[in-house]
């Protein structure tokens, strides 16, 4: 009788185990199923893009949408790269960005390091009003920039998009690169104070080497928003001489009509760098971001 008690206690907590382990792997496929279900609404409009610049010209206005080709146009691509300057666009692209992503970190990470090590009196506040400028769009600050820089004989120049980079860069990065600063022990500090450094040198010796995930999340957020960026170009730059390649998308329209199979293959074009970078760095970007606010010193 107790023999057989037992083996039918043993089978129900059997029974129970099962029934939580199929309901688990229940959950997981569902979690699942609508995560592949967001992504493929998140990937829906590049492949739009994708399939839109293979189209011959006329087939892009087809109702319903075709997403496959019929014919595949290739040329597509090489027309797009030559019916405008789009060497002259990359390099000051590249300009912008690279000058930009330079000056972002290095201020931003100098102005993070006096928030996060440095103790003086409204540093919080003044942190605070900082983050605050986060709410501020950018049309609020437009005209007075536009006039600062009109004043300073900036204007149909890049000096606009790379100078303010120079300045501390977007509060966003300053406060990715703040919050991993304060994740790092103070003891380093000391240990290097003993030693001689000064607030410059623990900074460039001692915390740079060891922020590289923000740096690199950073440096990532960077190159996506002034690679991508068309209003402030748009707004300062009015000679093709001096465009990005942003600008050059506007180019691919006459009087009446848009064509928009060139526009969506100089779209992917766009694109293509930037989805390697992320993937290159993928690692450091994700660490970056996972680490930052795990302390709210």
């Amino acid at each position: 009788m107790i023999g057989a008690a037992a083996r039918s206690e043993r089978a129900g907590t059997t029974g129970a185990l099962a029934g939580r382990r199929a309901h688990a792997r229940a959950a997981s496929a569902s979690v699942h199923l609508a995560l592949l279900a967001v992504a493929a609404a998140s990937l829906l409009p590049l492949v739009y893009m994708v399939s839109t610049s293979l189209k011959a010209e006329g087939l892009e206005y087809e109702v319903p949408i075709r997403w496959v080709p019929d014919p595949v146009v290739w040329r597509n691509y090489a027309e797009a790269f030559t019916s405008v300057p789009t060497l002259t666009f990359l390099r000051n692209t590249l300009v912008v960005t690279l000058f930009s992503i330079v000056g972002e970190l290095l201020t931003g990470s100098l102005a993070a390091y006096g928030f996060a090590r440095l103790r003086f009196p409204g540093r919080n506040a003044l942190f605070m009003v900082m983050l605050s400028t986060l709410m501020l769009p950018y049309f609020v600050t437009m005209i007075p920039l536009f006039v600062l820089f009109k004043t300073l004989g900036w204007t149909n120049t890049l000096l606009p998009l790379i100078v303010p980079s120079f300045f501390g860069g977007r509060p966003i990065a300053i406060f990715l690169m703040r919050q991993f600063f304060l994740t790092l022990p103070t003891e380093l500090d000391d240990a290097a104070k003993i030693d001689g450094a000064g607030f410059f040198g623990i900074w460039w010796s001692i915390l740079l080497p060891l922020t590289r995930p923000a740096l690199a999340t950073v440096a990532i957020l960077s190159l996506v928003y002034h690679w991508n960026d068309f209003l402030a170009p748009l707004i300062y730059l009015n000679s093709n001489d001096n465009f990005t390649l942003a600008l050059g998308i506007r180019l691919f329209r006459d009087q009446y009509r848009t064509f928009f199979n060139l526009t969506m293959a100089y779209a992917t074009m766009m694109t293509v760098p930037i989805l390697t970078v992320f993937f290159l760095f993928q690692k450091y970007f994700i660490r970056g971001i996972s680490m930052t606010g795990l302390t709210g010193r």
